[in-house]
Formats: C-alpha cells, structure tokens, sequence
C-alpha cells in the first residue's frame, strides 16, 4: 500500500480528516449567504461556530433595515444558529471598526475622494482581527457568504470571480492576502444563482429564507452619505461655488461631500444647453468643478496599495496584460499594468473609462479567464 493510500481523503473544505474534527468560524452578518454557509458546514457534519461583529451602535441601526452587522441581523443570525444547534457569539468591535473604517470613510469624502469602505472592513476587519479570533479558537478555517471562488494553484490558493457573474464580489475582496486566502473558504462561490442560495435556506428551515438582500453600506442609512459625514465631521459641509471649467461661476453648493465625479444629477445648474458633469472637486477652494461627458474619460490611472496575487512578483515583468475594473458594476476591460514598485503602479486602459474616481478600486484580472490578480486604490485624478 502506497503512503497515499493511508491518507484520508480530502473533506470539503480541503482537510484531511473527517468535518466532526474539522473546525470552521463562520463569519455571520445575519443575512441569508452566510447563514446557509453556517448551516450547510453544519449539517455536513462540520464543527462550526459562528461569530457576528457588532460594528456600530446597534441601539440607532434597529430602524435600519437591509444593512448588514444591525442589531436585528444579530437577532436573526443568532436564532439561525439556534436552528442548526452550533454555538454563536457577537463580538463587540465598534472601536476597530470606528478607527479602521468610519474614520477613514469621513476623511475620504472630505478630500474629495469616493471611498468603498466595505472594501476596507474586508481588509481591516473581517479578514485582519476576525480571522485572528478564529485562530484563537483553534479553528481549521474561516468561512464567508460572499460570492468568490478559491481554488487550488500551484503555489498555492488562489482568488477567481464567482460562478454567478451577476453576484461576483471580487472587487470587493481584491486586498485578501495569500496567507489570508490559505485559512478562508467560500462555499457559496461555485453558486450559478441567488435562487440556489434561497432554496438551500428554505430546505434548512432557516428564518431568513426570504430576508432581503442588503443594499446599503451598513453604517450609511438610506445611501446617505453626506448626512454620514456632516454627524461625524459637524461642519464639514461648507458652501461654495460650481463652476466650468474656465471658472465662471454657474451656481452655489452646500458642501462639495454632496458631489461625486461623473454626477449629473442634482447640480441645480438648469437652463444649460448641454448637460454638465462633475469633473472635479476642489476641496481647498469648496469649488464643485462641472464640464461636458467628453472631460470624464480616462486612459492613464494611478494606483498604490497594490495586493499583488500573482504568482510571480509583479515587478518581474516591466508590464502585465489584464483586465480590470475601476467600479464594481462595471466589466472587466483589457488594461496595461506597469508596476513602478511593488505596491505602486500605473495602469493603461485600452479602452478610455467615464468617471474614475479617487478612493475607488482598480482591481486586475486575468485576461480572458476567471482569476483575480489582486489590485490596488486609485489616488489620485489621472
């Protein structure tokens, strides 16, 4: 008999020992993906534990429905573990979420910039401090609900886009590290539908089978983001001018937090021949700076804080053909990637893109295929 022979095989998640000595944290925000991700690992027989993050004052997100991490999807992820008979815990992280994500979100917006703070707690949060607590408690591996496929390499795990391409959230996963990507598992990823996902719920029994999705950044009601900002920034939002491009004065603003690049809505600039667009912001100046379509396309784009998961260093080559994405609704489009060090990089979109923003992602993508490359921030208007 071969060495192989007297292996045990492979569970799946990946171990080689059967899922009752396999151990899985399972992050929980209360919504429907990840309690079937807990319920499935449990019914496989899995030694599941499932933990939610508090991240804000839930006393004031009671009232918030279809955001993740409130008070009430604490409740409903709690009674999902109840159903299943695994334990549950809710750790209280408001302080890191405050310092690691709030913070930077306000800051963002006041620069000028359009930050993705779900990004951002992935990185911090999630996958930092909660990943760490799951190690803590002796666990195999962390499991998520998000849309994302891992797969074995041979250099190790790595990151491609869902099966189901209209519910993909790698550009929101782009900063996972490959030593974070070696202890997370995403077993929803391989899903064709949301509709699969529901079922599984129903044929569970699970109380949030029907539960809408979120829709709202979890700690911005109602998509508001200038009312965020002047709560946390009092003050923040002080008048000034929107302008052309030349400086002529076309009309008054409250607060350029109230203004993002590519937006046309909203101006109150009315009576013009052709539609304006927001162009740039001036933040030092509280100038809202407006111009035609034609002035928000953008070839060359500035990156930094790249995550490289390549599987050789992205400065072994003086430039890399992918595809990338500058905003999560939009495909992927074929780019140049120049590294100019191993966290900076300028990349050349083949095709011009409308709106590029500052404090959005640029994230990379294998020509052609379905894996992800990494990607980084976008710092600065090109």
């Amino acid at each position: 008999m071969s060495l192989d022979e007297t292996q045990p095989p492979l569970n799946s998640l990946g171990f080689a020992k059967p899922p009752a000595q396999t151990r899985v944290v399972v992050a929980m925000s209360g919504g429907v993906d990840s309690s079937v991700v807990a319920a499935m690992l449990a019914d496989e027989g899995y030694d599941v534990i499932g933990v939610t993050l508090q991240l804000y004052d839930h006393g004031a997100a009671l009232a918030k429905k279809g955001a993740c991490c409130a008070g009430l999807d604490i409740h409903d992820a709690r009674r999902v573990a109840e159903t299943m008979g695994f334990p549950h815990y809710v750790l209280d992280y408001e302080n890191i979420f405050r310092d690691s994500v709030i913070n930077e979100f306000a800051e963002s917006y006041l620069a000028g910039a359009t930050p993705v703070p779900c990004i951002r707690c992935n990185e911090r949060v999630k996958f930092k401090d909660l990943l760490a607590t799951a190690r803590d408690l002796d666990a195999d591996c962390m499991a998520t609900g998000h849309y994302i496929q891992r797969k074995g390499g041979l250099t190790g795990a790595r990151l491609h886009v869902a099966a189901d391409p209209a519910r993909d959230q790698s550009y929101f996963l782009f900063s996972t590290t490959a030593e974070q990507l070696d202890f997370l598992r995403f077993p929803l990823g391989h899903l064709v539908s949301k509709a699969e996902t529901r079922a599984l719920a129903a044929r569970y029994g699970l109380p949030v089978a029907d539960k809408p999705d979120s829709q709202d950044i979890c700690f911005v009601p109602d998509g508001n983001y200038a009312a965020v900002i002047e709560k946390l920034r009092p003050g923040a939002a002080q008048p000034g001018e929107i302008v052309d491009t030349r400086g002529t004065v076309l009309g008054q603003h409250d607060g350029v937090i109230h203004y993002t690049i590519g937006q046309r809505r909203g101006l109150g600039i009315g009576g013009l021949t052709d539609p304006l667009y927001v162009v740039r912001l001036d933040v030092d100046a509280r100038r809202v700076i407006v111009g035609p379509k034609e002035m928000l396309t953008t070839r060359i784009v500035p990156i930094r804080e790249i995550n490289w998961l390549g599987d050789k260093a992205i400065t072994d080559r003086d430039c890399w053909e992918i595809s990338v994405k500058v905003r999560s609704t939009r495909p992927p489009r074929e780019a140049i990637l120049r590294p100019l060090s191993p966290t900076t990089a300028e990349v050349e979109l083949l095709t011009p893109e409308e709106g590029v923003s500052p404090g959005q992602a640029c994230v990379f993508y294998e020509t052609g295929g379905s894996r992800v490359l990494g990607g980084g921030w976008i710092w600065r208007g090109a």
